[in-house]
């Protein structure tokens, strides 16, 4: 027998209690300051990673915040971060809290898939390095790298912080029909710059249309497998088409947001006699002057974030013309979609307004919500789910049992070694790993903590929700060149 396990579905992980709850799904009761029980989806693979870090306990101290609304969510992906975990979603009434733990760092980190008409046995590896290096004169990547597009972006910073894509769309980066297939068209309103400290500000004028460092991409793929042949096609998605996908967020403007009101939050708290039980969850009531200028603040992040991976595509496809000697129209690039992975927003779920954090998890509306784009109201807007640079990724919708987690899902594989493990992964290990996917950086010691090696099953974790019935996939993608940034 298994440690902590017994044979009644009750297990004891890192001293909870978790008690299995019907098909992949586990719940903590909740028991002392909690206010509400917390779920963690996953299978009994991945439910042996909850034995080795803390993100249980960031779940559970997220369920004692004022105004949470049952259940503090773990999604298969879950890891542990910082405050909430990476994979988690929270849910508070209009009463309650406002926490920049539980958006993270990155506000606004998400994933944007563009297609093509091009076929991937026309491509070889002397073509994608052309392609990589192309992409990468264009798009700076790497932590602190400042954008190429400075004259025009620092002329715009307003404009886009306040109104989002639009703005760069005006500007002569892209089209507006892409606004319909971006995740609130590109803008979450409420933004205001006065919220924002200078430094940040500063910050932000600078690195529109950069890529940065971490797990952040720029990824040629082929799409290896239709798994769902009708929503495929209503996708535009075709076996063996080239695809790009795009994962980057707010850069060091959302960082710098995030890093002065953990501050600001942690000290509001104490100001309105509210506990939260560690910094990163630092968090003050929503209404208060301290919750709504985070609020505000944020809003101005994910326009930036969306606004970032819009100029990226644009010189992504302007990478694509030089090199193949083709214009946009006759490759037949089109955007499919622009999901965000860590954002607050407010959201209308069983009647009541709520304010959804989600941290590494990645909204997936069904068919016939309201709330999706005109193009996949009778579809479900597509789902991005990034795997590592040397495995597949994923495009998944939600169905109508996705209530239950707030219509989240995961939004990748979720790391499964830690950055500093990772760095010790040998170079052999390293290329292995990697078989025949091509790379622009010039040493895999830049990027080894982004070893495939460092992260969960893909196919384990997309699988957790398909059992479940919360999540069909439609797609999957397999990397062929990736362009990565080094920290």
């Amino acid at each position: 027998m298994k440690k902590g396990v017994n044979p009644y579905g009750v297990e004891v992980i890192q001293g909870y209690t978790v008690v299995k709850d019907g098909i992949n799904r586990w719940c903590i009761p909740k028991f002392g300051k909690m206010k509400v029980d917390a779920v963690i989806y996953v299978n009994d693979a991945l439910k042996e990673f909850l034995h080795e870090d803390q993100s249980l306990r960031q779940l559970v101290n997220a369920a004692s915040l004022p105004g949470v609304v049952e259940p503090v969510i773990g999604m298969p992906d879950i890891h542990e971060g910082f405050g909430l975990p990476i994979g988690g979603v929270m849910a508070i009434d209009e009463g309650g809290v406002i926490s920049a733990g539980a958006v993270g760092y990155d506000i606004n980190c998400g994933v944007r898939l563009l297609r093509t008409s091009l076929e991937a046995a026309y491509f070889n590896k002397e073509l994608l390095y052309k392609l990589i290096e192309r992409i990468e004169y264009y798009v700076p990547t790497g932590i602190g790298k400042k954008g190429r597009h400075k004259g025009i972006t620092r002329v715009i910073f307003n404009d886009v912080v306040h109104n989002g894509v639009e703005a760069v769309i005006k500007a002569g980066f892209g089209k507006k029909s892409d606004l319909e297939y971006i995740e609130e068209n590109g803008r979450l309103s409420g933004a205001d710059l006065s919220a924002v400290s200078k430094e940040a500000r500063e910050r932000g004028e600078e690195q529109l249309g950069t890529l940065g460092g971490g797990n952040h991409f720029i990824e040629i793929q082929r799409v290896d497998s239709i798994l769902d042949e009708k929503l495929a096609k209503q996708f535009g998605l075709f076996k063996g088409q080239i695809v790009i996908m795009i994962h980057t967020g707010s850069r060091g403007f959302g960082h710098q947001i995030a890093t002065d009101y953990t501050k600001i939050l942690w000290e509001a708290a104490k100001k309105y006699g509210i506990e939260v039980p560690e910094k990163g969850l630092a968090a003050a009531p929503i209404k208060s002057k301290e919750g709504q200028n985070y609020y505000k603040a944020m809003a101005a992040a994910v326009n930036f974030a969306f606004s970032n991976r819009q100029i990226i595509m644009f010189d992504v496809i302007r990478a694509f013309e030089d090199v193949l000697k083709k214009s946009e129209e006759s490759m037949g690039f089109q955007l499919v979609y622009d999901v965000a992975h860590n954002i607050a927003k407010w959201e209308v779920h069983g009647g009541k307004r709520l304010l959804v954090h989600r941290k590494g998890a990645t909204r997936a509306l069904p068919s016939g919500h309201p709330q999706n784009p005109s193009f996949y109201k009778e579809t479900g807007h597509p789902a991005l789910i990034p795997g590592s640079m040397g495995t597949g990724s994923y495009v998944v919708v939600g169905t109508e049992k996705a209530a239950e987690t707030f219509y989240s899902v995961n939004h990748g594989a979720g790391r499964r070694l830690s950055r500093n493990k990772a760095k010790k992964i040998s170079k052999e290990e390293f290329e292995k790993a990697m078989g025949d996917v091509i790379y622009n950086v010039r040493s895999y010691k830049d990027i080894a903590d982004e070893s495939p090696l460092a992260y969960k099953d893909v196919e384990e974790v997309v699988s957790v929700l398909e059992k479940r019935e919360i999540t069909i996939p439609v797609a999957r993608f397999v990397p062929l060149a990736v362009v990565k940034g080094a920290d």
